[in-house]
């Protein structure tokens, strides 16, 4: 009986890891003035008539801070990614020169850096509520279990646990998101 409810623990655990995994993927596609090859992940291109991720039609680097370079395997690929790129209103301009489609990435303004900062920050809270949600489900388990016979000393320390999990997580997004804000913010 005890292992079916410390599962719940290592569950919830889990559901923390996967909601910090996903902030961090969320925020390495908001740009921070400097070019990245995230800033376009998740662009769909349409490849012999299905919409494919730009990352398996093409090869995506940067060559310096403020250029994205983009190869594709084929050159017939080079007009639709550019057209990709146009119709996902990034805000970037792709140029192509025949060989491969450059994407200058201009510098921030203010106003559009305190936007990113908000975005991010709305992000972070989207993590502290999965966060959360894996918590109460945890918790709820271990109630349960007490409820049916499970030692109440043993399930006080588990949900210990699952507290001590959630306070170490919630300050893992907060630290997320305050180096999003400082790499954001400066210039």
């Amino acid at each position: 009986m005890q292992e079916d409810i410390s599962f719940y623990v290592e569950e919830a655990s889990e559901g923390m890891e996967n909601a910090i995994d996903h902030l961090q993927k969320e925020l390495a596609k908001i740009r921070a003035g400097k070019a990245s090859p995230a800033m376009l992940s998740g662009l769909l291109v349409p490849y012999y008539g299905s919409p494919t991720p730009l990352s398996q039609v093409a090869n995506v680097s940067t060559s310096d801070s403020r250029t994205i370079v983009i190869q594709p395997w084929e050159k017939s690929m080079l007009a639709p990614i550019e057209k990709a790129i146009f119709e996902a209103n990034l805000g970037f301009t792709p140029q192509n020169n025949g060989e491969v489609v450059h994407i200058n990435v201009p510098p921030l303004t203010e106003e559009r850096r305190k936007e990113m900062v908000k975005r991010s920050k709305a992000l972070g809270e989207d993590a502290k509520v999965s966060i959360r949600s894996s918590r109460r489900d945890a918790m709820e388990h271990i109630k349960k279990g007490v409820k049916d016979g499970f030692p109440e000393d043993a399930g006080k320390r588990l949900e210990d646990e699952v507290q001590n999990l959630t306070t170490k997580y919630g300050e893992k997004v907060d630290q997320l998101i305050d180096s999003k804000e400082k790499e954001i913010m400066t210039i």
